[in-house]
Order: C-alpha cells, then structure tokens, then sequence
C-alpha cells in the first residue's frame, strides 16, 4: 500500500518513512553532539547510552513535531530539496527553546538537554546528517516505487471525475492509471487513449499485468458488474475499492459527485464516542487557553492599532451570525478588519483584494489576527478549536439549495481551524464551498483527536506562510 491510515487518516507512505528516517537521523546527532561534548571515549558512551536516551528522545520528536508544523517534508514536492532544507533550517531554531524546555519539566531525565551547547551542537550535526539522508534516500528511491498500478472498471461520468480530479501533473497520490476498461451500454466519457479493451476476462488481464488494484467506477450498477471476475481478481490478491472510497483515501476530501446517503450510511467513520468527546472538549480548552496566553499582548496591540486608524470611538470587535452545531446560529467574535459600513448594501462575499478592508484589517487578515477573538466562542462552546469554518445563515440557505449533504457540515462544531483551512483557499463564490465541502466531509468522517492535532500542528504552516487568508 502506498498509503498508510493512521488516526482515521490516510498518510502518504513515502512521507511516514521520510518521518522515521529523519527521527533516527536527529537522534544520531544529539547523540553524537553528546559524545563529543562529554564522553570522548566510545566504549565508557555505549556503556551509559541508556542515560543519553531520553533526551535523545525528546531532542528528535521536538523537532521532527516542528517540521510537521511547517510542511517540510511536504515542501519536498513543491518547492525542492532546496526549499525543504530551508524549512528544516528554521524548524531546527524554532525546535530549540522547545526542546530546551524539557530540562524544566522532567530535570532528573532529560540533563543531556541542558548541556552547555549541546542542544546547538545538536541541531548543526542534523542539518547536515538530514541533508545526507534526504539526498542518499530520493536518489534511491524513485517517484513510482510506491505507486501501485490501478485499473478502473468504468469509463463513465464517475471514471472520468477520477480521472480529472486525481491525474494532474502535480500528482503527489501513491497510485498510476492503467487504464479505464469499458463497461457494455455503458456511455464512454474518457478519451479513446486511457481507455482499455480488454478481449478476455478481467482476471486474465490481471494476471498478464501488475495490477495491484481494481476501482469500480461504473455510473448505474443497476446494469450490472462482473461480480464473479471481481471476486476471481481478488482471490489473486487484487484489491476491489469503490470508486467513491478510492477518490476519498486519495484526494483525502469525499466526492460530492460520486457518493449518496447509501455511501454515508455504510461507509466508515462518522462515529464519535463520548470518551472521544470529553477529550476534543479537554483539546478545546487546553489549546484555546494557550493560545490566549500566548496571544494576550498580540490582541493589545491589535486593539491599539484599530483605535489609532479609526479612532478612539471605533469598534474593535465586529460580531456575526453564523450556523453552528445542528444549524443553531450564534454570535461569532472577530477583529474588525472592514470599514464601519462595509455591510451597508447586504451581505456579500469577502473578495480578494476587498476594497472594504482597511489597512490594519489587511495585515491581521493575512496573519490571522483576526480571528483571535473566536477564542472565547471557544471557551464558552458555540465552537471547537477545530472544525469545518461556520458560514452566515443568508451564504448557508443559499449553499444549502444548490450544494448536496451541504447541511451535513454542522454535524459538528465549526471550528477557528480545520481540514479544509489546510488544503483549500479562502471560499468567496459557490464553486470553492463546493470544494471546501469536501474537505469538511472527510474530516468529520474521519474525525479523531490525534487527527485534530495534526490539523492544529499544521495551522502554524497556513499562519507562516499565508496559505488560504484573504
């Protein structure tokens, strides 16, 4: 499997080996920067190792958390070796105070850390020991080595939404097409050249061609599958996935176009305990009360700021209705980013470049400042820390209208961040809810406490780098 599902959560394979190559990696320099700085002798080094250990430990999972949370092995795919090694220059800083803190949480363990130079010493020993094993493993391993080879059985409306969707230049996913094999009376909505014409049974072909995997993507199976060659393939050893299922572990956002209450019902996921919603709640609270820590002299100096653009008698504050947990609205709470009479015609979408945002507005926009005050819905429980992003009731009814299972999105709580946040732009039109729909549907199918971590880790990248704010 070129895919690994942890937390309810499709990983890239490539990346889950890249991770634990790049953890041994920092645990060799820390051990190797406490060699030099202590023992010097090899034999007396080995022979205390279980001493070193510990920080060793906690030197590694700092650092490779922190270059989780600024996308560094994703930036391998667009932005190079050069890039990632950029990233992973500034997740070494940021690890540092990080990593040194864990003297004074657990000082009977974790000595090592607080070693004169150590903890720098460290960090230079895995800059260039991560830049030798990034470089020894992608030479080695090369783009298709965990790709499988897929087939799909159907060359209809769904076989071509895969094939639009999933095989772009910019293919990160762990599978190739072989090709699209025809079904009879079946409308042909693929090109003449992805497509196969198979003169034999589907098992033959399998066995003739390393086809590890078989999507079924007919448009009517009320016209009927090969149900009997199906199972022959997969008593072969061939997976069989839904097509809908297939989009879903992918693209990791579900197929709006390709799944119906049907699917919901009997699909995977969409259960919540009540262990796993005292410990979301128990997240909501711990990550929002940090944040407000951490962010107190930001929103003063925000508040400062607004007063001097706009004067002493302007808001701060701007508060909104929107749809929450089972379509009840609430207020939620922002920094005013807009003029005073920005809304004065109605409602509309943000637009990029919004003539209504003033200067202040722009910058705390795209460093979301802005939105530091939903914090407090938070704390009193009209919102997680994350969730699908809770839009105005006049957008929900509209969306609601043209946008199927739309209203499925406040299942949950909406949330300051979410899955969507990480990997779509900002929604100012139907179309980009429409995709953002997708993202929302697999979180709340897939949702999970360490999934929620992950996506909190990951926020930090979008508020770095500015991905997805306007």
């Amino acid at each position: 499997m070129a895919h690994v599902r942890l937390f309810k959560h499709y990983i890239h394979l490539p990346f889950v080996i890249l991770g634990l190559i790049d953890f041994l990696l920092l645990v060799l320099a820390f051990s190797v920067a406490v060699f030099f700085r202590y023992f010097g002798d090899t034999e007396l080094f080995i022979e205390n190792y279980a001493f070193v250990l510990p920080s060793a430990l906690v030197f590694a999972g700092v650092n490779l958390l922190v270059m989780v949370a600024l996308g560094v092995h994703q930036a391998r795919l667009e932005e190079g070796l050069s890039g990632m090694m950029l990233r992973t220059i500034l997740g070494l800083i940021v690890a540092l105070p990080l990593a040194g803190a864990a003297y004074l949480l657990g000082r009977d363990w974790f000595w090592y850390i607080a070693g004169e130079g150590v903890l720098t010493s460290a960090s230079v020993f895995g800059f260039f020991l991560l830049g030798i094993g990034r470089t020894i493993f992608f030479s080695l391993v090369t783009e298709g080595a965990f790709k499988r080879t897929v087939l799909v059985l159907g060359a209809g409306i769904r076989a071509k939404q895969l094939l639009e969707d999933l095989h772009t230049p910019f293919n990160r996913k762990g599978f190739k097409f072989a090709g699209f094999v025809p079904l009879k009376d079946e409308p042909i909505e693929i090109d003449e050249k992805h497509l196969i014409h198979i003169p034999y049974t589907l098992q033959q072909y399998v066995l003739k061609h390393p086809i590890r995997e078989i999507v079924v993507a007919v448009d009517d199976r009320r016209k009927g599958l090969p149900l009997e060659d199906l199972l022959e393939c997969k008593m072969e050893g061939v997976r069989i996935v839904d097509g809908a299922s297939f989009y879903e572990r992918e693209s990791r956002k579900v197929a709006l176009e390709m799944i119906t209450r049907g699917w919901l019902v009997f699909s995977d996921g969409y259960t919540v305990s009540s262990v796993s919603g005292f410990g979301k709640r128990a997240i909501d609270l711990l990550a929002s009360g940090l944040l407000f820590l951490a962010a107190s002299p930001l929103m003063l100096l925000t508040v400062l700021a607004i007063k001097l653009e706009d004067g002493p008698k302007a808001p701060v504050l701007y508060s909104q209705e929107r749809v929450g947990l089972n379509g009840r609205v609430f207020k939620v709470h922002k920094f005013r980013s807009m003029r005073t009479d920005a809304e004065k015609g109605g409602a509309v979408w943000a637009q990029k470049n919004d003539t209504r945002v003033t200067r202040v507005g722009d910058f705390i926009r795209k460093v979301r400042i802005d939105e530091l005050p939903q914090i407090f819905n938070v704390l009193n429980g009209t919102m997680a820390f994350v969730g699908p992003r809770p839009e105005r009731p006049i957008f929900v009814n509209q969306l609601a209208e043209n946008i199927p299972f739309y209203d499925e999105r406040h299942r949950v709580k909406p949330g300051i961040t979410g899955w969507a946040q990480l990997c779509f732009a900002y929604a100012d039109n139907e179309e980009d809810s429409r995709e953002k729909l997708r993202y929302d549907l697999y979180y709340i199918k897939n949702q999970s406490l360490l999934l929620d971590m992950l996506i909190i880790i990951q926020t930090v990248e979008v508020i770095l780098f500015k991905k997805g704010s306007r």
